[in-house]
């Protein structure tokens, strides 16, 4: 047939056919004049363009599609990065997405989104970001599944922690996931890559948490079992100071933590631990014990060095005068230093010589440098006591000389207790004042009724007990006593004018001269008109009980009528009793008379 034969020029075409290579995409691309296409001023073959959207179909990416897909970095600007990702055009990304990667260089593989297909330059735009949050679940629940180690960016701070860029994915870092030691600045991790480890997932709230610190643990933990295998007591080890609390000091001693307690920090006492060390510090400890498991153990930085007493000269001895400061002050007495870590104690009983009770806070005070002597020393028990009223001389020695019994000197009031006051008479000698030498006529239930402490007094010296250091003084004794004169002006039937004071049980009370009080019985209250005295009351009263011995005094408001009605009555009685006689006497005289009269008339009957 015609149409089967092949004549020489079909042939040709053929040979020609078979021999020119495929055009590459890319450089019909680049070469075809699409404007002319679209225009109709250039008609392309259909065999051509059949043949071409063939080779597009198998080698550009359909950017319809939204598929992530791996791109290839083929340049770096300030501000973007143009990625290959075989489509019919280059895709722009914002290098912003790439702030968890700041190595990122031309070459480097990295998984994009389509955003836009293309801009107003015809450049697809893609987003890196968003390609790596559509993979980042899966690599994130991966990851935790399979324990892995994962990448991370520090993005910022937050509450309680940072915020991690984790495959595209804003994960937590609590602070306390950080390192294994405290973080004082959590600034200095901004912007840095750091690995970490899944620790929790929440799926409802897409919510991912992160923790680098555990990375480290499981580092220590291989290193603590090692340590802790080889611990001994007496072992000197090299730790960092990690902690530091008013107890004491926590090392870490690579992987393994140990407590110093404060007391083992220095052979001198010490407030606080932080006087010795610092933290992050660098030192040797030595291992003093530790539990079964070895998890708790007890170090030591003082017993490194020689111990204080050791080091004591044979010049400190019993009697012996040293130096030194007050580390530490309580009720019974002062601790003093006399050399590093060598102390002594002072008793509040040998600071002065005065016998009353006083605190180690009136004498001394922390700090303070103050010279004593040594009473005893026990060096094998490391004990010191020392005293300080012994550098002075003793006030008792020449006692009897200065305070004799009978003289009179002047003292301070310096405290008081139920049954009298304690007067001082200079350091070291005091006396005591009992209650009833206090005062002539008061009737004192207290001691601060009739003096205040502090307060200057005069004294005799009544009774003296050298052995005993005892001295009994009086203060009445000073003055006359003024019930010598009172018996005289209160005697008993005197009359006076008075006040009543108080109302007490089974009477009353009225006060004379201002320091004698006295007592009147109830029923001697009661008034010429029945009625009784109250409170405030002026009368006259009559002194009907004076004793002096006692200090007694009783008078009576009634008596001082009662006597006057009765002496009315005896005066009436005597009037009575005179009449009487008078009429005795007038009646005796008549009957005298008529017998006489009688007689005489009898008389002159007879003559």
């Amino acid at each position: 047939m015609a149409d089967e034969q092949t004549t020489p020029e079909t042939e040709a075409q053929e040979t020609s056919a078979e021999q020119t290579p495929t055009q590459d995409p890319q450089e019909f691309l680049a070469s075809f004049d699409w404007d002319k296409y679209q225009e109709g001023i250039e008609r392309v073959d259909e065999t051509k363009l059949k043949e071409f959207e063939n080779l597009v179909e198998q080698n550009f990416v359909d950017t319809a599609d939204e598929e992530v897909v791996t791109g290839t970095v083929i340049h770096l600007t300030d501000r973007e990065a143009i990625i290959d990702i075989n489509a019919k055009s280059e895709g722009v990304i914002s290098l912003n997405e790439f702030r968890y990667n700041p190595d990122l260089k031309v070459g480097d593989q990295v998984e994009v989104l389509i955003d836009i297909r293309e801009d107003k330059t015809g450049q697809l735009v893609l987003s890196h970001r968003k390609a790596r949050t559509i993979k980042a679940w899966d690599r994130v629940n991966d990851a935790h599944d399979k324990e892995e180690i994962v990448q991370g960016f520090v993005k910022c701070r937050t509450k309680g922690g940072m915020i991690v860029d984790v495959f595209g994915i804003e994960a937590f870092l609590p602070g306390s996931q950080i390192d294994v030691k405290p973080i004082r600045d959590y600034d200095q991790y901004v912007g840095k890559n750091m690995e970490f480890k899944v620790v929790k997932i929440n799926h409802e709230f897409k919510n991912v948490v992160v923790s680098h610190k555990a990375l480290i643990e499981a580092d220590i933990e291989i290193q603590k079992k090692e340590i802790i295998s080889q611990l001994e007591k007496g072992q000197v080890l090299e730790g960092i100071v990690k902690n530091v609390t008013s107890y004491g000091v926590f090392i870490d001693l690579g992987g393994v933590d140990g407590l110093i307690h404060i007391t083992d920090l220095s052979w001198s006492r010490i407030n606080h631990p932080s006087e010795v060390v610092e933290l992050d510090q660098k030192l040797n400890v030595v291992i003093l014990d530790f539990d079964d498991n070895k998890s708790r153990i007890q170090l030591g930085l003082k017993q490194l060095e020689k111990h204080p007493w050791e080091a004591l000269g044979d010049d400190v001895q019993v009697g012996s005068k040293v130096k030194g400061k007050v580390v530490v002050i309580a009720d019974y007495g002062a601790f003093i230093e006399i050399a590093e870590g060598v102390e002594g104690l002072v008793h509040v009983s040998e600071m002065s010589w005065s016998t009353h009770l006083r605190s180690a806070q009136d004498f001394v005070s922390v700090g303070d440098e103050v010279e004593a002597m040594v009473i005893t020393l026990d060096r094998e028990e490391r004990k010191m006591s020392l005293g300080i009223k012994q550098l002075s001389p003793d006030p008792w020695t020449d006692i009897t000389s200065k305070y004799p019994v009978g003289s009179r000197h002047s003292g301070t009031i310096r405290n008081f207790t139920n049954f009298g006051v304690f007067v001082e008479l200079e350091e070291g000698i005091d006396g005591l004042i009992y209650i009833s030498d206090l005062s002539w006529t008061k009737k004192i239930k207290h001691p601060s009724e009739f003096v205040t402490v502090g307060e200057s007094i005069e004294i005799e010296v009544l009774e003296l007990d050298v052995e005993g250091r005892k001295l009994s003084l009086g203060h009445k004794q000073t003055q006359t006593n003024p019930w010598d004169a009172y018996s005289t002006e209160f005697a008993e039937g005197t009359v006076h004018t008075a006040v009543i004071g108080e109302i007490v049980d089974k009477g009353a009370t009225i006060t004379f001269n201002d320091d004698i009080v006295a007592f009147i019985p109830s029923r001697h209250l009661e008034k010429e008109d029945n009625s009784r005295l109250k409170k405030g009351d002026e009368a006259q009263f009559k002194i009907i009980e004076f004793n002096k011995d006692f200090k007694r005094v009783v008078a009576s408001h009634t008596a001082t009528f009662k006597e006057q009605e009765e002496r009315n009555m005896k005066a009436a009685k005597r009037r009575q009793e005179a009449q009487a006689e008078e009429s005795k006497t007038t009646f005796g005289d008549a009957n005298a008379q008529l017998q006489a009269l009688k007689d005489k008339m009898e008389k002159e009957g007879n003559n």
